[in-house]
């Protein structure tokens, strides 16, 4: 599944993007996930309306790692974490 990802602004330490399709269950993932880089001083998501659920991501960054690199990471994180799951679980029901 391929998931368009908006930005809204990007700077140096600060990017904003709007994630169409998403919901809860990914945003605090990623939300969690950014929080435990050192690097990561914000990382929090808004849904401005329940009706319209298009979460808008907020990263903030000491400036020592972009906000765009931070979450790269993760979501490169989180897919091998995801495989890695995805590997135990089918031998678990074999």
């Amino acid at each position: 599944m391929l998931m368009e990802v908006k930005v809204i602004e990007e700077t140096k330490k600060r990017l904003v993007v709007e994630v169409p399709g998403a919901g809860h269950t990914l945003c605090n993932l990623l939300k969690n996930q950014l929080l435990q880089n050192k690097h990561v001083r914000i990382a929090t998501y808004v849904v401005k309306h329940p009706l319209v659920a298009i979460p808008t991501m907020i990263i903030e960054t000491d400036g020592k790692t972009s906000p765009r690199k931070a979450l790269y990471s993760v979501v490169d994180k989180l897919t091998d974490d995801f495989k890695d799951l995805k590997k135990k679980f089918l031998k678990a029901v074999k």
